[in-house]
């Protein structure tokens, strides 16, 4: 039986907005209780930074401003040229009972296939390789998605009562392949090895307020920022 998943192609937005949004997402369960898919950009270029880190060492990592402290963990992440998206899983869904290390190569083998559809030969890393600790694309981690050996996405995750969020970011893109193309590519994947029915949404104006609310008073405050 095809299972109800949404896709949500929201744009460029601030990295508050972009941060608030997702942990509302995750707040809800995903979208009427089924997984979502979200793609996004960055009004500007930025950073943004695992909830344990430091704030002070990370911005000595980075010129990229503003940085924004994200409600998963992971490593800095570099938001000037990327692809980014987030997968929402509702609690009791196959993948939030997964084993962090599961989902995490789960999801990387969901890239690999999408990128192969594309003409990219992808692989899973076999083993990390911790030469920048701390910094998301300086090294690599088991099961982050490589190209010619070099890393080209990674993610984060926070798991809850409510769900399961997973953060992503690939960079440098594979050469040749649209974005659009690669999002493509991603729903009929899913939809070829999961049964999965795609629904496109749109979030209503209340939604949307109650998300600028938060990154107002959240992900814009200095004391979420500098907590750490």
């Amino acid at each position: 039986m095809a299972q109800v998943w949404f896709f949500w192609d929201s744009g460029k937005g601030d990295p508050a907005f972009n941060m608030a949004a997702d942990e509302m997402l995750l707040d809800a369960g995903g979208v009427e209780g089924s997984p979502v898919f979200r793609c996004y950009g960055w009004s500007s270029p930025s950073a943004s930074f695992g909830y344990s880190q430091q704030y002070d060492e990370v911005a000595s990592w980075t010129g990229l401003r503003p940085l924004v402290r994200r409600c998963t963990g992971g490593g800095l992440v570099p938001h000037d040229c990327d692809w980014t998206y987030s997968v929402v899983l509702p609690a009791g869904h196959e993948w939030w009972e997964l084993r962090a290390p599961e989902s995490y190569c789960r999801l990387h083998e969901w890239l690999r296939r999408a990128f192969l559809a594309q003409g990219a030969k992808t692989r899973l890393a076999p083993f990390p390789d911790p030469s920048g600790p701390g910094q998301c694309f300086i090294g690599a981690e088991e099961n982050d998605l490589l190209l010619q050996g070099r890393k080209i996405a990674g993610a984060a995750q926070r798991r809850s009562r409510t769900g399961l969020l997973i953060q992503g970011s690939v960079q440098p893109p594979p050469p040749g392949i649209v974005r659009t193309d690669w999002q493509e590519a991603m729903l009929q994947s899913a939809t070829n090895d999961w049964d999965v029915e795609w629904r496109t949404w749109v979030p209503t104006e209340d939604w949307t307020e109650r998300t600028e609310r938060l990154a107002a008073e959240k992900y814009r405050s200095n004391d979420y920022l500098h907590r750490r």
